[in-house]
């Protein structure tokens, strides 16, 4: 696994961060910056990161996490009050396998309109029975 460090000289986010290319910023403090995605789901996804370099979320020190979930209420706040959303998806990729595209901690939180005709492509899956759920819950009880 990598080690974070301060800034990774090829990361987009740590770019933006730096204001070494332009985005288009919503909120910024000390330690968060939240700019607008430019290849948005619903218009108004906004994307909560950590101004250090982080990846991944479980190399990503507790305290960076919480505070990048406290501001993305925030923002989900917002864009319920500006936006008129009436609901908002918090998401957080971490990985290739899971659609993360960028290495750099970030969390999307976007906003939701009842006609706004996005449809997540949720394919549920069903385990064979109980005892299989509960083996899964055991291997990861060992490992927490």
């Amino acid at each position: 696994m990598k080690k974070w460090s301060r800034r990774m000289s090829d990361c987009i986010f740590c770019k933006i961060a730096a204001k070494e290319i332009p985005a288009t910023i919503v909120y910024e403090d000390g330690d968060v910056l939240v700019f607008m995605d430019i290849g948005p789901i619903i218009k108004g996804h906004a994307l909560v990161i950590p101004k250090k370099h982080y990846d991944p979320v479980t190399q990503t020190p507790d305290d960076v996490l919480a505070k990048l979930h406290l501001v993305a209420k925030r923002i989900a706040q917002a864009q319920m009050n500006a936006l008129g959303a009436d609901g908002v998806n918090i998401m957080q990729n971490n990985g290739t396998a899971a659609g993360q595209e960028v290495p750099h901690i970030h969390i999307h939180v976007i906003p939701r309109f009842s006609d706004d005709g996005h449809h997540w492509n949720w394919n549920a899956k069903k385990y064979d029975d109980f005892d299989e759920m509960a083996e899964l819950a055991g291997k990861l009880r060992k490992h927490l």
